[in-house]
């Protein structure tokens, strides 16, 4: 009874069963929200808060994130935690272009959201990620804990509920 109680559907009362009807948007986000693949592009100390939040404490497979991806193809979010420099910032960007559609960013620790503390004592500091792709979930901090990671995500899975596949 639990997986009906969120289906938005009508109930049709037929002779030999019942047929439910719902939105092809709505399967198509529950199967996008519950099954997103990370493609983890860890740079610095916010790294490892990011493993911590996969590990067994916090466990973030329980939520539908599934296992890292080895390979952007495989990918639907990118999880940008650390600071990125001038230099790696086209490697992102080719990594970004990879991931198949639709892809999603989360930009984790004050690094990745707007340069950090380096900003000011290096030319090489990109000013915030979302200078090089396009950034949907914004996690500041320094490091952000792993609790606030799996926030993060799961307010990525309820903008993906929100999606329609009609272009507007």
């Amino acid at each position: 009874m639990g997986i009906m109680n969120g289906i938005p559907a009508d109930v049709l009362k037929m002779p030999g069963g019942q047929i439910i009807t719902t939105s092809i948007d709505w399967i198509l986000n529950e199967g996008r929200k519950n099954s997103m693949w990370t493609l983890t592009f860890g740079i610095k100390c916010c790294a490892m808060e990011m493993m911590a939040a996969g590990a067994a404490k916090y466990d973030w497979s329980r939520f539908g994130f599934e296992v890292p991806a080895a390979s952007p193809r495989r990918a639907d979010v990118m999880i940008v935690a650390g600071t990125v420099v001038k230099k790696m910032a086209p490697v992102v960007k080719r990594l970004y272009e990879q991931m198949a559609e639709p892809k999603y960013v989360i930009a984790m620790g004050s690094c990745a959201v707007s340069g950090g503390p380096f900003v000011y004592d290096s030319y090489s500091v990109v000013r915030g990620v979302d200078n090089v792709i396009p950034v949907d979930i914004y996690l500041p901090g320094c490091p952000p804990r792993p609790e606030a990671l799996l926030d993060a995500l799961i307010k990525l899975q309820q903008k993906i509920s929100s999606q329609s596949i009609v272009r507007k």
